[in-house]
């Protein structure tokens, strides 16, 4: 499920057109009338992209439509767009620990150090960071590899083993993926 949302604000003909279109879209669409509530859309400005045939004062994030008619592919192409843009900006610098992981370019920082990430590795970070407590084998196997059945013998625990490796020769660091017996967790 994607977490983008294209807000419409007040304009009520462009929703209805858009929403008829839904399904196609790689983001989800949702309409607002006249409001004073817009704090979440000016907070959250990397998740939601507001469209309207108006500026909105404070809102960052907003595709102003002034220029009619339209085309509708043109539209859909700007919105994607800026979505990927938002995206990438998004992706840029996350920081988990004393780290810093681009997940444009799959590297992992500290200092002056740099090491390169494979996609899955890069995946297994997140989502370890992601978890608010350790996290078993099993979980890791469908959430990161998306199996729901039983994968090959050792197959986190050699991906886990090799990434603790990477991180250990590069930041000397050997703490940074812990083991329990309640599973892995950064």
């Amino acid at each position: 499920m994607n977490n983008q949302t294209l807000v419409i604000y007040d304009f009520k003909v462009l929703y209805e057109i858009l929403s008829e279109l839904k399904n196609f879209f790689n983001f989800n669409v949702i309409n607002i009338e006249k409001t004073n509530n817009l704090e979440i859309y000016k907070k959250e400005s990397s998740k939601f992209l507001l469209i309207s045939d108006k500026k909105i004062k404070n809102v960052i994030n907003q595709l102003e439509i002034i220029n009619f008619p339209i085309e509708i592919i043109k539209l859909i192409e700007n919105i994607n767009i800026r979505f990927l843009k938002n995206r990438y900006v998004q992706q840029a610098d996350i920081i988990i620990s004393n780290y810093k992981l681009n997940l444009n370019s799959r590297k992992i920082s500290c200092k002056s150090k740099h090491l390169n990430l494979t996609e899955r590795e890069a995946n297994i970070l997140i989502f370890l960071n992601k978890a608010a407590k350790p996290v078993k084998i099993s979980k890791m196997q469908t959430e990161v590899w998306g199996h729901n059945f039983k994968l090959e013998t050792h197959t986190v625990e050699t991906h886990i083993y090799r990434l603790r490796k990477k991180i250990k020769d590069t930041f000397d660091d050997e703490n940074f993926i812990k083991s329990s017996k309640l599973g892995y967790s950064i």
